[in-house]
């Protein structure tokens, strides 16, 4: 498997697929998942002559359960050292869900100043807070996050299921169509991940305000969101994220939900193959 080992010896798995002197996309996961949620993308966009480039955050996938480091922070960092084991330049860096607030640090703090990035996309993003604070009346309840710290605690196999089989696909709105192997997979790679790292990660995405992050980009962004995201409402989300970074465009679809990288890949690839053209 190809690895790199951070600062801090944490070992990060990496997928580097495609021709080196292409333009790298690079893809950046949600919880509690893994590089693995963005097969379709990367089969995509390795078919259309990218170099694509996806990693599993610590604690995920096949990169080392450490103790540590379950924090944006960390989570950017790391990005940051994939992209420069692999000397990344001119990239576009898409991010979904937790994977966008990945990405919106990771440009913010990272790749800007070192000049490797050239667009960022955030899709179904957690960006700029999740939780409901006085300065942020909109966002969720803490016993909403409360609530995921208890299901991952007492029964992670069954809530990441439950979790699966409803609001991350929209499978419990009236009419959906369920596939039971896009459940199966998004279980696999949750069970695959440490229980201390989604734990964790909890806190991370609902509770890191990025508003400072977002303000920070100055990279063309395209920022796409489901209105019917039962995971990450966009009223508190892409709504204010496209009124905080500098160079956004804005995304709405009527009706989809937060998995729709999967549910609607057909048309977010081709949504995101235009706005990398551009």
């Amino acid at each position: 498997m190809a690895t790199i080992t951070t600062q801090d010896g944490t070992e990060i798995f990496y997928k580097d697929w495609g021709p080196k002197d292409a333009q790298p996309i690079v893809f950046h996961h949600g919880w509690p998942l893994s590089s693995d949620d963005w097969d379709g993308q990367m089969l995509f966009f390795l078919n259309e002559g990218y170099r694509v480039v996806a990693h599993d955050r610590r604690g995920h996938g096949r990169s080392a359960q450490v103790a540590e480091g379950h924090d944006m922070a960390h989570y950017a960092a790391d990005a940051s050292a994939v992209a420069e084991h692999l000397d990344l330049r001119n990239a576009v860096h898409i991010g979904h869900s937790t994977g966008g607030g990945e990405v919106a640090a990771y440009v913010a703090r990272h790749g800007q100043p070192q000049g490797r990035v050239a667009k960022a996309v955030l899709v179904s993003a957690v960006p700029p807070l999740m939780l409901k604070t006085e300065a942020n009346p909109g966002g969720l309840p803490i016993e909403v996050f409360d609530g995921i710290r208890a299901g991952v605690a007492a029964n992670r196999a069954q809530f990441f299921l439950d979790f699966a089989s409803g609001p991350f696909y929209g499978y419990n709105r009236p009419g959906a169509t369920i596939s039971e192997g896009v459940i199966r997979n998004w279980w696999r790679q949750g069970m695959d991940g440490a229980a201390n790292a989604h734990y964790h990660g909890i806190k991370a995405f609902s509770e890191t305000d990025q508003t400072e992050d977002l303000k920070a980009i100055t990279v063309p962004t395209l920022i796409l969101h489901g209105d019917d995201d039962q995971v990450v409402p966009i009223a508190d989300a892409a709504l204010l994220s496209a009124k905080l970074v500098q160079n956004a465009e804005l995304k709405v679809y009527k009706g989809y939900p937060h998995g729709m990288l999967t549910t609607h890949g057909d048309v977010l690839n081709q949504d995101l193959l235009a706005f990398i053209k551009a």
